[in-house]
């Protein structure tokens, strides 16, 4: 077939009387491609990834459809025997994602989640800054646990019903705004139809209206702008809290998986280690994303900490009173949510300590390696199944014949079976097998062969150049496929420059969830896009900034704890085995003077 197609290329370029040696590169250029193409293994998965890229970023088959191409792909392509691929659909890392989705689904049965959001609220006061502050702070926390999209689509309303009763009807805040003293509008029209009683109103009484209509279009405005700023705090806030914890979204748990199927030895990163670095993380951007909000949006100002007497004073305090009935609505606490709320704080300990690697967990107490966060996730959301809703009665143990409460447990399965978003699932399974099929194929290898000359690149800079690709590239591409398809590039780069393949990875896998200045980068984005109170434009100018201000958060923790947490400033033994084809490579510490700066 080379012969063929070498031969129809030479005589199709003679016809056109091309210059030899353009002909040359041609032709050299064609067969380096068919052969890579069909021949090569890294050229077969090549041109897997590519398809699913494309299909993921276009969306033209359902995104975990897609994810199920390597199935059919890899074995007939040769790249991979099925028995290596379809195990990939369900790695412990799966295990430990279902956990976290079913944990979040029992916690939205018992409507804990709408406790907790009001509680903060009441807290924090209804003054517009801190109020976009207590919607920031809630809405991250319950997005470390529960899915950005369902903690966004449970936040908006809520946020609704506190603007409405600070501001009133939206329609007619909408209508206050415009520019009703416009002598163009339909006051001139009024003029027209009745000449003589106009000239008979004097002039002071004329401009005391004008005033008065343009202090009313003022206060419009503002109120209008702090709305927005209600609704676009809330799907930026799901996004920077799902980076505080493992299962708080997709990327981080892809994290995981690749680490493992690339570096078998590495186990720096589990529950507790990714939070106490990615934790401070979140509450740094946090913090910088509302003073931006609160700035752009018309919170901060001198009513922030000192009180006034007047209008404004009046409609916080009837907000105040809606917050304080809605919480008073949920009543005492039940047995139900208790008991969700006990194995919620249990569930997190328990991660949270397993082997934290700054102090000694309790996984020692079992043999080592076989007790991971998927066991003990697995462990507690079983308890679910079978724990009681309602407060057992003990009278029945002592007399058979006693009155017994229906036994209902926390979770049923048909409730879990809703709520699971199982395509996500499988979407986590197709990036595994995907990292699989790269691994085996070595098209990682190919690829970091052509990016050598990245190695002039410091790689503090190189930091920054890595989250701002991948931060830009996810605004267009769903953020799970965007860290699917990277993520082994970025680690074969990372051992091509000699640096620790921590230092880019995390830094990606983190970029992929600062997607804010479009509304089709992430669920959430669309979410409050829908509202229809918002325009591309507002997203764009908040977005723009924030994703500044994340890339710049992630530079300084990677910089600073981060680089003392994984010894990133050590290039490590376990590192070894993806580059293993080639020459040995020596340990290689990088200079702080290049990692800071």
């Amino acid at each position: 077939m080379c012969c063929s197609v070498r031969m129809w290329l030479v005589k199709t370029l003679l016809m056109l009387n091309l210059h030899t040696t353009s002909a040359l590169i041609l032709i050299k250029s064609s067969l380096y491609l068919h052969i890579h193409l069909f021949l090569y293994q890294e050229g077969k998965c090549l041109y897997v990834v590519l398809l699913m890229a494309v299909y993921w970023c276009t969306e033209a088959l359902p995104l975990a459809v897609t994810a199920m191409l390597p199935v059919c792909l890899f074995p007939t392509l040769g790249i991979l025997p099925s028995k290596k691929v379809c195990v990939q659909y369900f790695l412990e890392t799966n295990f430990l994602f279902l956990s976290g989705l079913v944990m979040a689904s029992a916690i939205e049965e018992w409507g804990l989640h709408r406790r907790i959001a009001l509680k903060v609220l009441k807290i924090v006061g209804v003054k517009p800054a801190w109020l976009i502050l207590g919607m920031m702070i809630t809405t991250s926390f319950l997005s470390m646990w529960l899915s950005n999209t369902a903690t966004t689509a449970m936040m908006l309303p809520i946020a609704n019903a506190i603007l409405e009763s600070l501001f009133g009807n939206l329609e007619t805040l909408k209508e206050n705004c415009k520019d009703k003293s416009d002598p163009e509008g339909d006051s001139q029209a009024k003029m027209h139809v009745f000449p003589l009683k106009k000239k008979q109103i004097p002039d002071w009484t004329d401009r005391s209206e004008q005033n008065n209509l343009e202090e009313v279009r003022r206060e419009a405005q503002y109120q209008m702008k702090v709305w927005k700023g209600f609704l676009i705090c809330i799907p930026y806030a799901a996004s920077i809290g799902g980076t505080a914890t493992l299962t708080g979204t997709a990327p981080n748990l892809i994290l995981v998986g690749q680490l493992k199927s690339y570096f078998p030895e590495c186990d720096l990163i589990n529950f507790g280690s990714w939070f106490v670095f990615a934790f401070p993380l979140m509450l740094l951007f946090l913090i910088l994303g509302w003073i931006w909000i609160a700035f752009l949006y018309g919170g901060l100002n001198t009513r922030l900490c000192i009180s006034k007497h007047d209008e404004r004073e009046a409609t916080e305090a009837k907000a105040t009173a809606v917050i304080d009935e809605d919480y008073k609505k949920l009543g005492p606490i039940k047995f139900a949510e208790g008991s969700i709320a006990f194995f919620f704080i249990l569930f997190a300990v328990l991660l949270f300590t397993r082997d934290p690697k700054f102090v000694t967990g309790w996984s020692i107490f079992f043999t080592k390696g076989y007790v991971s966060d998927a066991v003990t996730g697995v462990i507690i959301i079983s308890i679910l199944f079978f724990f009681p809703s309602q407060r057992p009665s003990l009278r029945w143990w002592f007399d058979s014949r006693a009155s017994n409460t229906p036994y209902v447990p926390l979770l049923s399965w048909r409730k879990a079976q809703e709520c699971v978003p199982w395509n996500i699932i499988l979407l986590l399974g197709g990036g595994f097998a995907m990292a699989k099929g790269c691994e085996e194929s070595g098209l990682p290898v190919w690829i970091g062969k052509h990016l050598q000359p990245l190695a002039q690149v410091p790689p503090a800079v190189a930091v920054i150049l890595i989250t701002a690709f991948i931060a830009c590239f996810t605004e267009f591409a769903s953020n799970t496929a965007t860290i699917i398809i990277f993520l082994p590039v970025i680690a074969e780069l990372a051992i091509r420059v000699k640096v620790n393949p921590l230092y880019f990875m995390i830094p990606a896998t983190t970029g992929c969830s600062y997607a804010f200045m479009l509304p089709v980068s992430t669920p959430p984005n669309s979410i409050a896009f829908a509202s229809g109170h918002l325009m591309v434009k507002d997203m764009v100018k908040t977005g723009f900034v924030m994703n500044i201000l994340g890339i710049l958060c992630v530079s300084l923790a990677m910089n600073t704890w981060g680089l003392h947490m994984f010894n990133l400033h050590i290039y490590p033994d376990w590192a070894r085995p993806l580059n293993a084809s080639s020459a040995t490579v020596a340990t290689y510490t990088i200079a702080t003077t290049n990692m800071t700066g």
